[in-house]
Order: structure tokens, then C-alpha cells, then sequence
């Protein structure tokens, strides 16, 4: 047999992972009810129809080559405009950088920036690709830990402890993925502070940015002043594309701090050719059309993270902070008969067929004991889900 590289025998993907298991069910006919990844397509959200005529015409038009490997300078201006309108940030087009999908934007700045044994401060729990990549490129993801009790805020105190001479960045998610964690100004300021103090790049994760229930976002970049920022963000989830793989780096770089890992992160970019031509075109059209849909989406998922909060709240066994953004739940495993938050997950899909992602997943050390439930679903579909646990969990902790 030909072996595979080390590197790759450690890639495991949490989110994805679990639907394996799924599947052997599925097989034997059993419909599960999945609560693990997020796509709003998979539930009752839809493209707007505007999207997809775009996309369409595009097509017709001729898009169907190559695109600059930085993107489409048309795309690029409108993201600076939307940076403008939304944020009050002047970005030239040359500091924006089109990449398919936000996890490309950071493979491709982990793979400019980072050499081996560098770390990279992430929050604790993460985006499982933060910690994948970077381990991946023989440096080293360091969590940092978020407060449960404080709707998982970063513990500015706890990342101070953790900067070390090898720590190359911080990473902001806000919203917060696993958790639905909406950081305040105050908390983003402290970091940045933090990051200046010690001459360490800032990386904010921002693709949630409008999807917000409670409080108000503040763009990473919008309180940095002097200090430099790579910004991530992109269409999947506002936008209700996350098939159609469009995200971009924003490089907020006053004093030229930036510009080695910037042509770095472009010549990388080149080398990959460039992001889908007719994708970038719809996105042009998403960003000058009617945002009407994005206010619709945040009700109505605002109305079933309200049921979601409630329902998992009235579980024995289980807890959960209220989620601010995004659209997840991140509950805790209060009372315990597993050996793991991974053996729990494949129990209760074993047993009521409702899948979850286990939190460990997320951290080994702040994902632990807990499990990351989309809201997207019907309050109907949730209803029934989260009953069936409901359910398990009386009869497990009786046991």
C-alpha cells in the first residue's frame, strides 16, 4: 500500500466527520434529522431569485474563462463600497483579494504567513479549519479561552498568558462559530490592543457579520485605527450561497506592515488560478440588488434561536448560553454517562437519529462536554429533534 503523508493522517473535520455515521443509517432507510452543518439551503431559506438570474446571465454573457486571480475588479468595488457604506472603511480594490469561500482565504494566508513552530492564538472553540490548517503547516493552533457564563467573550486575560515570541496571530471570530457569540467593542478593542502591544497581525472572521439578534457588529478593522488587519468574509451565509464558494480577504494595511504576507498571499492566489468567474459576476448583482432578504433571514432565525434557547434549556443534563449571531447553539453536557461529547453524539444518533457535532471537535480543552446544533431548521423540525433527546437523555441518566 502507498502511504499517505503524516500531515494528512491528521486531518479529521469534525462537522463533516460525524455524517459518516449518518449515512450507515440512511442506508438502512432511517431518516435522520440533521442539525449538524450550516447550510441554509438544506432547510426552508432559498437564493434570492435575483442571485440566481445573475448567475444565469453571466453565463449567457460569456463569463465562462478564467477571472483575475485577485478577482473581478468590478466585484472588488462593490465590496469596497459595501466596506464604506457598512463599516466606514476606505479599502482600495488592490487590498481585496476574491477567494472560493472563506476557508480558502485562509488556507492560503496561513500558507503566506505562518513557518514551522509558529502559533496562532484561536478562540477556544473554534472554526475546526483554524486549528486543521495551521497544524497542517507544522505550526502550532493555541486556544484561547472564551467564558461560558459571559455568552462565550473572549478571556482577554487568558490570551495575554498565552502570546509567546513564536505567536504570529490572533484570531477574532465575531459572530463566533461554534457558539453564536457576538463580541461588544470593548472586547474586539482590548484585543487589538493586546495585538499592538506585542507587534502581532490581528485576523478577524467575519462572514457571520450580518446574521446578528442582539447588540450590533463592529467590523475588527473599523476600531483598529493604525493597527493591521487581514479581514475574512464572503457570501454563503448572508447571502444564502454556500455552494457557490465566494469569499475575500480585506487587508487593512495603513503603514505598510502588511505588504510581504499581502504579495505573498496574491502570489499564492495566482498560483491556484483564480476563484469561479460566473459566482463573482452574481455577487456583483447580490451587492447592488435588495438586501430585503437578510432582514427576513435574522427574524426568522431569530424567532427559532429563541425556541432553541428555551427548548434545550428545559433538557435534564443539558445547558446552553443564549447565541447572539450566526446560526448556531453551542449546549453543555451537564450530567454525563459518556465517556466522551463524541460518544454522545454517536449515541443520540444511534438512538433518536438527530445529528449533532460533538464539541471536542471545536477544542479539545473549551469544546469539551458540549455538542453545535444549527438553528436553521423549522421550529417544527427543532421541535421534534430536540423531544427525541428530550427523551434519551431521561432514559440515559436513569439508567
Amino acid at each position: 500500500m502507498v502511504s499517505a503523508s503524516n500531515r494528512a493522517k491528521n486531518i479529521s473535520y469534525a462537522i463533516r466527520e460525524v455524517v459518516v455515521y449518518a449515512k450507515k443509517l440512511e442506508k438502512k432507510g432511517i431518516k435522520v434529522l440533521k442539525l449538524n452543518i450550516g447550510d441554509p439551503i438544506a432547510y426552508d431559506f432559498d437564493t434570492p431569485q435575483h442571485m440566481k438570474e445573475a448567475l444565469y446571465k453571466a453565463a449567457l454573457d460569456g463569463y465562462n474563462g478564467y477571472a483575475p486571480s485577485e478577482g473581478y475588479e468590478e466585484l472588488r468595488k462593490e465590496i469596497a463600497n459595501r466596506e464604506k457604506r457598512r463599516n466606514g472603511m476606505d479599502y482600495d480594490i488592490d487590498d481585496i483579494c476574491i477567494t472560493t469561500g472563506v476557508t480558502e482565504a485562509l488556507q492560503i494566508f496561513l500558507a503566506a504567513c505562518l513557518n514551522q513552530g509558529d502559533e496562532l492564538l484561536v478562540p477556544g472553540p473554534t472554526y475546526p479549519p483554524y486549528n486543521l490548517i495551521t497544524a497542517f503547516h507544522g505550526a502550532k493552533p493555541v486556544p484561547y479561552a472564551t467564558v461560558e457564563v459571559e455568552g462565550w467573550q473572549p478571556d482577554i486575560d487568558d490570551i495575554r498568558k498565552k502570546i509567546s515570541e513564536r505567536t504570529k496571530a490572533i484570531v477574532i471570530i465575531n459572530p463566533n462559530n461554534p457558539t453564536g457569540a457576538l463580541y461588544p467593542a470593548k472586547v474586539v478593542k482590548e484585543i487589538i490592543n493586546l495585538a499592538a502591544e506585542h507587534n502581532i497581525l490581528v485576523v478577524s472572521d467575519e462572514i457571520y457579520d450580518d446574521i446578528v439578534f442582539d447588540g450590533k457588529h463592529y467590523a475588527t478593522a473599523s476600531l483598529a485605527k493604525d493597527v493591521p488587519i487581514i479581514t475574512f468574509n464572503g457570501f454563503s451565509k448572508v447571502y444564502l450561497v454556500p455552494g457557490w464558494r465566494v469569499g475575500y480577504a480585506l487587508f487593512n494595511n495603513p503603514n505598510g506592515e502588511l505588504d510581504e504576507i499581502k504579495d505573498a498571499f496574491l502570489r499564492i492566489a495566482r498560483a491556484r488560478l483564480c476563484a469561479n468567474s460566473v459566482c463573482q459576476l452574481a455577487m456583483v448583482a447580490a451587492l447592488k440588488g435588495s438586501q430585503q432578504h437578510i432582514e427576513e433571514m435574522v427574524k426568522k432565525l431569530r424567532e427559532r434561536r429563541d425556541f432553541a434557547y428555551k427548548r434545550i434549556n428545559e433538557i435534564e443534563g443539558l445547558s446552553t448560553a443564549k447565541p447572539e449571531g450566526a446560526f448556531y447553539i453551542f449546549p453543555k453536557i451537564e450530567k454525563s454517562v459518556w465517556k466522551s461529547d463524541k460518544d454522545f453524539v454517536l449515541d443520540v444518533l444511534n438512538e433518536t437519529h438527530v445529528l449533532l457535532v460533538h464539541g471536542s471537535g471545536f477544542c479539545p480543552v473549551y469544546g469539551r462536554d458540549h455538542f453545535r446544533a444549527v438553528i436553521l431548521p423549522p421550529i417544527e423540525l427543532m421541535e421534534e429533534a430536540f423531544n427525541r433527546i428530550d427523551v434519551f437523555m431521561k432514559r440515559r441518566l436513569s439508567e
